[in-house]
């Protein structure tokens, strides 16, 4: 809503917004499953998300310096099938939300978010290359999931 001029307690807001559309979006997901295969054996619907509770954990500790304890009890309690890590090795290009072009910051950023995947247990894959090269990799480590 306010572009980049946010101050902690917005990101602890945004943490509630994205959790409750997360909810929204897995049950759609499951219904649209559910209705595509019918009678056959049900597959476990696939829901890509952005953001998590890590990434709203290393967005206060970055901007703030500190981290909302309610967001710190969500990421105990949620759990995923596979995080995708982008490397910050395309060029930066702006939008309305995005911050820190500068290559330190961004890669500052990276290597948290890779401390923080590193030391937890649920699988995770690097994605870096050119955008042909990303996305096969996404792709190839989703089909092994299925």
């Amino acid at each position: 809503m306010h572009g980049r001029e946010y101050d902690y307690d917005d990101l602890l807001t945004i943490a509630k917004g994205q959790l409750l559309l997360e909810d929204e979006y897995a049950t759609i997901a499951e219904k649209m499953q559910a209705v595509k295969n019918g009678s056959s054996p049900a597959q476990q619907p696939l829901l890509f998300i952005d953001t998590d509770m890590y990434v709203m954990k290393v967005w206060c500790e970055f901007v703030f310096g500190k981290c909302h304890q309610w967001i710190l009890d969500r990421i105990t309690e949620r759990t995923y099938d596979l995080y995708l890590l982008c490397k910050p090795d395309l060029p930066w290009s702006a939008d309305p939300l995005r911050e820190y072009p500068d290559k330190e910051r961004r890669n500052k950023l990276y290597h948290h978010y890779k401390d923080l995947l590193v030391h937890q247990s649920t699988p995770w894959v690097e994605i870096s290359g050119g955008n042909d090269e990303r996305l096969q990799k996404a792709i190839d480590a989703v089909a092994i999931l299925q």
